[in-house]
């Protein structure tokens, strides 16, 4: 199975299933004597991990990472990184039922239908679980940013038809963590967990937009033509489970406006060059401008419902696939420290891609 790495300079490789032994993560190109501090890391995996409130999956796991080298005496050694999380309360039996059937609008059919074969057992490979791996090395990548003043911000600004008006100068992003649906608004942010408890109520799931703040980026980052760094972005937020769209800066909203309307110009302001709006969304020409990248993320209902479908089986007989185990009414909690976590490596890389470009 090929597409199990990312990044040019800063490069994760993942691995493991949901039911399987352990999840992790081999980290390469990460440059020695960054100091790590390993609470950080576990933090990070405990904003991600399931069973932390009552709108998510109620599966009870610590996700405790081990280090298992390219650390020693908390400092990195600038050889490959690898961190290890043992999966620990698998129930394989709830899945037993579509051993050999395809649930709606899950893998299980594409994954037959490319390999031969699938892991039935919680989605195997092709599970959320998956991406525990990519916030612990993640976790690296945003110590490692640190040291460039550059923060990493994410929060659900839309659940459902529940949306946050304001924009994000105007919130208090360190206000999202104060409520178990991480929205920064604290009275929508009620009213989008009453939502997903109904929701959850009526066995079925919701979904809605992350939105993605990266502060601090300096200009000169990215690298046309094809690794432009809103196409990197988007490849990151692409690739994580249930995402089903991206847009950076005005995004589509922009298409309604005129050139002269769009169009960010520029002033110098002590010595620094800004734009006096930032409709491009800090990044022009496939490059970072200095200014904030600010980006939405759509994430679908989770497919998985408490209820019956009508399918079919591995032989195209008619079936009929049950709801059962655990599982998130709304992927959007637990999908904002992965968010963070593909914006971390996306940048990191691209800060080391850019320390080759010049003296």
């Amino acid at each position: 199975m090929a597409g199990n790495s990312f990044g040019e300079i800063f490069r994760i490789t993942t691995f493991g299933e949901s039911h399987g032994v352990a999840l992790g993560v081999i980290i390469d190109g990460c440059p020695a004597g960054l100091a790590i501090d390993p609470a950080f890391i576990q933090s990070e995996l405990e904003r991600r991990k399931p069973g932390q409130s009552a709108i998510v999956t109620q599966r009870k796991e610590a996700d405790e990472v081990e280090i298992l080298s390219g650390i020693f005496e908390n400092k990195t050694q600038g050889t490959p990184i690898a961190l290890l999380i043992r999966n620990a309360d698998q129930k394989s039996k709830d899945y037993e039922h579509i051993k050999d059937s395809y649930r709606p609008s899950h893998a299980d059919f594409t994954y037959d239908a490319k390999y031969g074969t699938r892991d039935h057992r919680g989605g195997g490979r092709s599970s959320a679980r998956e991406t525990a791996a990519r916030v612990a090395a993640a976790a690296i990548a945003k110590q490692l940013l640190q040291h460039y003043g550059i923060q990493i911000h994410a929060y659900v600004s839309k659940v459902g038809n529940i949306a946050v008006e304001k924009p994000y100068t105007e919130l208090d992003l360190s206000q999202t963590e104060a409520n178990i649906i991480r929205c920064p608004d604290p009275v929508i942010a009620e009213q989008m967990i009453e939502f997903i408890k109904v929701v959850k109520k009526n066995g079925d799931t919701v979904g809605g937009v992350i939105t993605g703040v990266i502060k601090g980026v300096p200009a000169g980052l990215g690298e046309p033509v094809f690794d432009k760094l809103h196409a990197d972005l988007a490849k990151a937020m692409m690739g994580i489970n249930a995402a089903k769209g991206f847009e950076y800066g005005s995004g589509f909203a922009g298409t309604e406006l005129l050139g002269s309307q769009h169009n960010d110009l520029f002033f110098s302001e002590e010595g620094a060059i800004r734009t006096r709006t930032n409709l491009s969304g800090g990044i022009q020409g496939g490059i970072s401008n200095g200014m904030d990248i600010y980006f939405n993320v759509a994430f679908k209902p989770i497919a998985t419902i408490m209820r019956d479908q009508e399918s079919v089986d591995k032989d195209g007989n008619p079936a009929v696939v049950s709801g059962k185990g655990r599982h998130d009414p709304c992927v959007l909690p637990r999908a904002v420290p992965i968010i963070e976590a593909m914006a971390a490596l996306t940048i990191t890389d691209h800060l080391l891609r850019q320390r080759a470009n010049k003296l």
